[in-house]
C-alpha cells in the first residue's frame, strides 16, 4: 500500500495547472528538500509544496523536464512514457503510464507541458495540465483526470535554482484519503532526491535552449 501512495505523488509531480494555497504546514526537511501540506477546501485530499535548491541552470533543468522518454529510467514505476506531440523546445504532449502493485489498478494520464520565462525576473514556470484525448481510455487503467499543481524555477546565483512545487491531485480509485495524505511527504521526497541524481548526468551538462534565458 506505500508503494501505491508513493506512485500517487509521482503523478502529482507530473501533472501541473496554476494553483495557490496560504495556510502551509511544513511537514518535513531532509537534504535540503523542504515539504509543506496545506487543507484544501472541498476535497480530502491535501495540497502539497515542495521546495528545492538546485545546482543547475533553467535550461537543464527544463531540458531534464522536457526529456520525457527518460521517465522510466529514474522515476520509480513509470511503466511508459511516449511523447504524442513535440510543439517546440518548451511545448509537448505526453502519455505516461504508472505501474501499481498488485491488486491495485495502474494508472495513467496525457499531459500538456508548457514552459514559459518571465523575460524580466527570468523566473521560468512549467505547466503541464491533464488534459482528454490523443489516447483512449484503456480497460482496467484508471485514467487520472483531476490534478493541480505548479513548478516555479527562479535563478539564484551562477547555476543556481530554486524551485517551488505546489501539488493537488486525485489519483482516483478506492484508495482513502487519510491513507493519502499520511504518506504526503515521502513522494515528494524520494521525487526531487531523484531528480537531483538524474540532473547530474552528462546529457544535462551543456543543455542550452534559445528560448530560456539562464
Amino acid at each position: 500500500m506505500e508503494k501505491f501512495i508513493y506512485i500517487s505523488f509521482l503523478l502529482i509531480l507530473k501533472l501541473s495547472l496554476a494553483f495557490g494555497q496560504s495556510d502551509w504546514k511544513l511537514s518535513t526537511e531532509k537534504e535540503e528538500i523542504r515539504v509543506y501540506t496545506s487543507i484544501v477546501p472541498d476535497s480530502k485530499i491535501k495540497a502539497v509544496r515542495v521546495e528545492c535548491d538546485l545546482k543547475a541552470t533553467a535550461s537543464q533543468l527544463v531540458a531534464l523536464l522536457m526529456d520525457v522518454k527518460t521517465s522510466p529510467d529514474w522515476e520509480y514505476h513509470t511503466k511508459s512514457c511516449v511523447l504524442l506531440k513535440q510543439v517546440s523546445s518548451t511545448e509537448l504532449y505526453y502519455y505516461s503510464e504508472i505501474s501499481l502493485p498488485w491488486p491495485a489498478e495502474n494508472r495513467d494520464f496525457v499531459a500538456h507541458l508548457i514552459i514559459t520565462q518571465n523575460p524580466d525576473t527570468k523566473v521560468v514556470t512549467v505547466e503541464g495540465p491533464a488534459v482528454p484525448g490523443f489516447v483512449p481510455v484503456k480497460k482496467g487503467i484508471v485514467r487520472v483526470v483531476n490534478s493541480s499543481g505548479k513548478w516555479i524555477i527562479t535563478p539564484a546565483g551562477a547555476d543556481q535554482l530554486k524551485v517551488e512545487y505546489t501539488i493537488h491531485v486525485d489519483p482516483g480509485g478506492s484508495v482513502p484519503a487519510w491513507l493519502v495524505n499520511m504518506f504526503a511527504t515521502e513522494g515528494p521526497l524520494k521525487f526531487f532526491k531523484s531528480l537531483k541524481i538524474q540532473l547530474r548526468k552528462p546529457a544535462y551538462q551543456n543543455v542550452v535552449i534559445a528560448s530560456i534565458e539562464n
